[in-house]
């Protein structure tokens, strides 16, 4: 009779993956040339060795992630409760990422917010405030915190909101994500490190996923930080799941003229008139507009 393990993927570079079952971190690789496993899947592993093995089966993901482009997915984390968008006052962000980032959460049936950081910055907070308006009067609840400046502030907000929840970090790089990482979990870039080894990606890198548990704050509490990006490609939404997935469309989807509406030029279009309106925002629906033809594009 072989080992088998029920394990939880922690970490993934390539096809090559790390597992953590009851505290023990497992080298896995998937069979074959599989590459369909997600950080934060819960997988069925066959041990080869006290501490390799390899993967025969992901149990049923209640969520999945992930962004796309014209040929190819990539898939963010399996598992998730919560995405939290991490914004700052320095520098700039793009509320491109961040509307996708919105879209893909509710498309995927995961509760998302934001976090303002580096509140300290006075001199651009109004401006940023004003910015993170547009999310939180759509009911996106905005958190804000300054992990350098006020970490026990920070703590006392977040902690809180991650108990009990299996959550992602997202953002552009230079919004401070890593120093909210570091805040809630001290030992990250030892685990890291330690990761890059067993993962021999040769080098201390920050482009891989990672899952950290968060024992103090109760059981199935977790968080996953994910590498900053400055893309998030949506090409895999339908047009129905596109227009669901902005929830300000919703009070209007069904009261168009006609039963196919896209929302684009069509007369009569219930959308439309809300943008005209200035109920829904024109922002908004520019990328939405975007989205629909990106979805046209698909290779894949």
């Amino acid at each position: 009779m072989s080992d088998q393990r029920l394990a939880t993927i922690i970490a993934a570079h390539g096809r090559h993956y790390l597992a953590e079952a009851d505290g023990v971190k497992l080298q896995c690789v998937t069979r074959g040339k599989k590459t369909n496993v997600a950080v934060g899947d819960l997988v069925n592993i066959t041990m080869t060795s006290p501490d390799q093995g390899v993967i025969d089966k992901i149990e049923e993901r209640k969520t999945l992630l992930y962004r796309s482009d014209q040929y190819k997915s990539k898939l963010l984390a399996a598992n998730l409760t919560q995405l939290f968008i991490v914004v700052a006052t320095e520098p700039g962000f793009t509320d491109d990422l961040v509307s996708r980032s919105l879209v893909a959460a509710e498309a995927a049936g995961i509760k998302a917010h934001l976090i303002l950081n580096k509140t300290d910055v006075v001199a651009s907070l109004e401006r940023t405030r004003e910015r993170v308006r547009a999310y939180s009067s759509l009911g996106y609840p905005v958190h804000e915190v300054s992990a350098k400046a006020n970490p026990e502030h920070t703590l006392s907000v977040l902690k809180p909101l991650l108990a009990g929840q299996s959550s992602i970090l997202i953002g552009q790089s230079g919004m401070g994500k890593s120093s909210l990482i570091n805040l809630l979990i001290p030992e990250a870039d030892i685990a890291v490190r330690e990761i890059s080894a067993a993962l021999d990606t040769g080098k201390h890198t920050t482009t891989f996923t990672r899952l950290y548990t968060l024992p103090a704050l109760g059981p199935d509490s977790a968080i996953i930080d994910s590498p900053g990006f400055q893309e998030f490609g949506l090409y895999h939404l339908s047009e129905g799941m596109l227009e669901r997935a902005f929830v300000e469309f919703e009070p209007y989807l069904g009261h168009c003229k006609f039963y196919n509406c896209r929302h684009l030029i069509e007369p009569q279009c219930a959308v439309l008139a809300a943008v005209q309106e200035g109920k829904i925002a024109k922002m908004r629906h520019t990328l939405y507009g975007q989205l629909l033809h990106e979805s046209s594009q698909t290779l894949y």
